[in-house]
């Protein structure tokens, strides 16, 4: 993890690049006693977020806890800051209003982090923020905006005098976030659309992404993001593909020490989003044989290693 970027950024705003299981976060310094952190990465990060955001604070109080979105790499660290940080001074969490009924809720088996299949520490969330709502971070005015595609209730936070983006999963460098709502049948990729155009009219000058450097002049990020949704809305299989890989390597990501084979493949087989984007797409095949060939693309490019009846990710093990 580092905070430093390529892109210079106004005093205050400190940015924590974070792996690719754990969501970037953003500490803004909001007046000489207290500051604000966007997004806390995922849970088995929560020690290394913990520590960052100490470490930039400056002595400032954390005063508030903000999420673009409700997904396990998001806003893993919420409960671990709070505690740590939140210590005889009140230290709410903001998200989403569309989340704001089931936040924090991953015991359910309907919320988003059972669905997936993955790992979150529950937390309180205090409040709600949306569209047209303004929030003060590091001593400036800050828009939020729908963004919806990877995320229903997603936001993406602006500043218009700086033209600062925090984009959230909406738009990194290099591509955007899994299309969810495609998976079950939604119109994720018209959403998706929708918001990379609203983004091209917002005219950002640094964009601060959920995952990766912060990165400046993001036309060429937003054609290369045309591009590969025009790509998967030609061929939604390959988009469905995508997306079960990606849920495979962030499960097996998410594990101490690599996994048993038979371990993952149950993992697979019994996560309610990869049974229904199966069945949705591969009708008649099962989620074995599924498994087997989205393992084995990622085995062939080397994201994932399956070996001597174990998988694990090459680059934590």
């Amino acid at each position: 993890m580092n905070s430093s970027s390529r892109t210079p950024l106004p005093p205050g705003i400190h940015v924590l690049v974070h792996d690719w299981l754990s969501a970037n976060a953003v500490v803004t310094w909001d007046d000489a006693q207290s500051a604000s952190v966007v997004d806390t990465g995922h849970v088995t990060r929560a020690r290394v977020t913990s520590d960052g955001v100490r470490a930039v604070l400056g002595g400032r109080r954390l005063r508030r806890i903000v999420n673009t979105h409700l997904h396990s790499d998001h806003c893993g660290g919420n409960a671990c800051l709070q505690r740590e940080h939140g210590a005889g001074a009140p230290c709410p969490i903001l998200v989403p209003a569309g989340e704001l009924p089931g936040a924090g809720a991953w015991e359910q088996a309907a919320s988003g982090v059972a669905q997936a299949g993955q790992q979150a520490e529950p937390f309180h969330a205090d409040a709600g923020y949306a569209p047209g709502d303004t929030l003060w971070l590091g001593g400036l005015p800050w828009q939020a905006h729908a963004a919806p595609g990877h995320d229903d209730h997603a936001l993406m936070l602006f500043q218009p005098d700086a033209r600062i983006l925090i984009s959230g999963d909406a738009l990194w460098e290099h591509g955007f976030g899994v299309l969810f709502p495609e998976i079950d049948g939604g119109d994720g990729f018209a959403a998706q659309r929708r918001t990379l155009r609203h983004i091209e009219q917002l005219a950002p000058r640094v964009v601060i992404p959920g995952h990766g450097a912060v990165f400046g002049a993001p036309g060429a990020a937003l054609e290369r993001a045309h591009t590969r949704l025009d790509v998967f809305e030609a061929d939604p299989l390959r988009h469905a593909a995508h997306a079960l890989r990606v849920l495979l390597k962030f499960h097996v990501m998410e594990q101490p020490r690599p996994a048993p084979r038979e371990q993952v493949a149950h993992w697979f087989a019994h996560t309610a989003m990869v049974r229904r984007a199966v069945r949705r797409f591969w009708p008649g095949q099962g989620e074995a044989a599924v498994f087997e060939q989205i393992l084995d693309a990622l085995a062939r490019v080397g994201a994932l290693l399956p070996r001597d009846g174990l998988v694990a990710d090459p680059e934590l093990h």
